[in-house]
């Protein structure tokens, strides 16, 4: 079976490589340094400190297998080729929102990137896909778990 494409922004791209880097050249050393020194301690079996450091390298080494397999599969969105006429992946959009009347802002990016907090939001969760393909002064409205959100696109932008 083929891996999914990962969606990524250039800056999202860039971030998810230097992360990458860090954890192989720095963050390696510095477990298998506490490995080495938890070993020196004696006997393994009751030692917390190298359990630990065990559990950080297997996070580690996790973490590595899943930025290799999403830089393999990264689909880059041109942020030059985007439009600002119709909302899509790489977009931030100025949005009111009818129920709580209130403007509101999100950036759509692709799943590995999303980070509502922040306001930007995948272009696979309900509210992200509902916009996708609509331009500036239409009203959409979207189903979501706790019913439907109802909001007027004000802006768009790259």
């Amino acid at each position: 079976m083929a891996d999914k494409k990962v969606v990524l922004t250039y800056e999202g791209l860039k971030k998810r490589e230097e992360e990458l880097e860090e954890l192989k050249t720095i963050r390696r050393k510095e477990v298998a340094e506490k490995i080495k020194e938890a070993r020196g301690q004696g006997d393994l079996s009751e030692n917390a400190e190298y359990d630990a450091a065990k559990e950080e390298q297997a996070e580690i080494e996790a973490r590595i297998v899943l930025l290799e397999k999403m830089l393999r599969n990264a689909e880059v969105i041109d942020e030059e080729e985007v439009s600002s006429d119709k909302i899509s992946v790489g977009c931030t959009v100025k949005l009111y929102d009818v129920e709580f009347e209130e403007e509101i802002e999100y950036t759509i990016v692709g799943s590995a990137e999303a980070d509502p907090m922040e306001g930007r939001i995948s272009n696979e969760s309900p509210v992200g896909a509902g916009l996708i393909g609509h331009g500036i002064g239409e009203e959409v409205t979207i189903a979501v778990p706790d019913g439907e959100i109802v909001f007027k696109i004000l802006g768009i932008r790259k």
